[in-house]
């Protein structure tokens, strides 16, 4: 457990035998800013009241509600009371998350999307599935408990999904967006710039920032941004050093990193590699 001041303190692990990453948090006051996960976020609000924005509106999840999170899905955080509030949340990857699924469920198809339908869920069932499995994971239950756990979320969490495929009609906004975003992933470790994606893409860039940001919420910048402290995230967790990493992913240097990275994780890359990194 890490202190940030008397009052605001985490815990943090990561499961050797599912790589799923959980969280048990206490904030007060403003948490962290916008940003996003590759991961589906599955948690629940222990005590206190947690808003976050999400969706394009303000979500209020109070104790007994769990909220659900897709992947690249951008949130941020706040304590509205003095209180602050204390949650649970377990961080899935989409292809584990698949794996199960299909363990489960014989009839899911090879290729779809998983999308969670409603960010909040008061439902009883649902919320207690994910607190047992969080603490089968956080607490390193037995394996078999551990299974047994995920197994009984995923299927209380099919009630909360839809599955669908990308439609293949898409406009030119839309089509020139996710062209950038592909040049966005291809460019982690690259000082690209949003006129030089511009030209590539043969748009205007302020076009280009107002199609991105329709689709993706965020600016190219912003999202790039997102995407190296992802790879950070990865990178320490295999044992990387923070410095390293920074510059490996085009922060100025490691004092950069370790801005962003406490500003949408609440914690620092070195301790984050301590917590996570597993021989």
């Amino acid at each position: 457990m890490r202190h940030y001041n008397q009052r605001d303190w985490f815990e943090l692990n990561k499961d050797p035998n599912t790589s799923i990453e959980t969280i048990r948090a206490h904030f007060t006051g403003h948490a962290y800013d916008p940003h996003w996960h590759d991961s589906y976020l599955i948690g629940i609000t222990e005590q206190g009241v947690q808003q976050f924005n999400c969706r394009a509106k303000q979500q209020t999840c109070v104790p007994g509600t769990s909220f659900l999170l897709d992947p690249e899905e951008i949130h941020d955080g706040n304590a509205p009371s003095q209180d602050g509030f204390t949650y649970r949340v377990l961080f899935i990857k989409p292809d584990f998350f698949l794996q199960r699924l299909k363990h489960l469920f014989a009839e899911v198809p090879d290729c779809f999307e998983l999308n969670v339908s409603k960010t909040l869920s008061q439902n009883r069932f649902l919320t207690a599935s994910i607190s047992s499995a969080f603490a089968a994971i956080h607490y390193q239950e037995p394996k078999i408990i551990q299974e047994a756990c995920l197994d009984q979320m995923m299927n209380q969490l099919t009630t909360q999904m839809t599955w669908r495929k990308r439609s293949q009609q898409i406009s030119k906004s839309t089509h020139i967006a996710l062209l950038a975003q592909e040049i966005l992933h291809a460019n982690l470790s690259v000082n690209v710039g949003l006129i030089e994606i511009a030209e590539t893409l043969q748009v205007d860039r302020f076009y280009l920032t107002r199609a991105f940001k329709g689709v993706f919420g965020l600016a190219p910048h912003a999202y790039l941004i997102q995407l190296r402290l992802v790879k950070a995230r990865a990178l320490l967790s295999q044992g990387e050093n923070p410095a390293d990493v920074a510059n490996k992913l085009c922060f100025s240097d490691q004092s950069h990193l370790g801005r962003w990275f406490k500003r949408c994780y609440k914690f620092t890359p070195a301790d984050y590699k301590r917590r996570t990194f597993i021989l």
